[in-house]
């Protein structure tokens, strides 16, 4: 292999045809082959390993090497390249209907203790499940519930939102709103699921507001008391 002026490798134009059989052998393969499954494929008898020898010599500063471990031939990506190839693929997985239903739960009815999201479902479900939501950024530790045990409540993320296109978690459909649409068999689905479409977070600002009028009210109530 020679270089050039300008830095360019010059790739040799003398490749064999048994080179080129083995290469494109190699290449196709999905594993690592050894040298008699080589020998096997090629058109005609050759020294195998004196052609591997060669390729492996050719490839040596290219992005793929020919590399031989434990007696099997393959191609691999370069050694000092490898920081290229650990870049995230992003690989469209469907969630389980496990999956889908516990996080259906969680964003009704969150804060939610992994108890209550199995009675309100009528099943255990898998020690994953919860995992996947979470590695998802959809599902997060929200604190613990004040109770004996002291429970993990789960919760909703603002990567979920994010994801489904919500300013806020009362955008989504209730039950009714569903089966209107035709988007889901009202029949067929346990409607405790999606709970009374009213969210944990609005109904802490209705308590508050509730307090206040009370205290509004009483002290109306009192002055009036007074008054009189």
């Amino acid at each position: 292999m020679k270089k050039l002026k300008n830095n360019v490798l010059n790739f040799p134009s003398n490749v064999s045809e048994i080179e080129r059989e083995v290469e494109a052998i190699l290449f196709a393969s999905s594993e690592p082959l050894d040298i008699n499954s080589i020998e096997n494929k090629i058109s005609k008898k050759t020294n195998v390993l004196k052609v591997l020898e060669k390729l492996k010599q050719n490839y040596s500063l290219r992005g793929i090497n020919l590399v031989c471990i434990s007696n099997k031939w393959s191609f691999r990506t370069a050694e000092n390249l490898s920081l290229l190839m650990s870049q995230q693929k992003t690989v469209e997985k469907k969630l389980s209907k496990a999956a889908i239903e516990t996080l259906s739960i969680i964003v009704y009815h969150q804060p939610v203790t992994r108890s209550e999201i199995e009675e309100i479902r009528g099943v255990a479900f898998g020690t994953n499940t919860l995992e996947i939501l979470m590695e998802l950024n959809w599902v997060k530790p929200m604190g613990r519930k004040d109770v004996p045990g002291k429970p993990i409540q789960y919760g909703t993320t603002e990567e979920f939102l994010n994801h489904f296109s919500l300013q806020k978690l009362s955008d989504l459909p209730t039950i009714d709103e569903l089966g209107s649409a035709g988007l889901i068999d009202t029949s067929s689905v346990e409607s405790n699921i999606f709970g009374t479409g009213k969210f944990y977070k609005e109904k802490q600002d209705e308590k508050k507001e509730n307090i206040y009028s009370d205290i509004d009210e009483m002290l109306n109530s009192t002055l009036k008391s007074e008054d009189t």
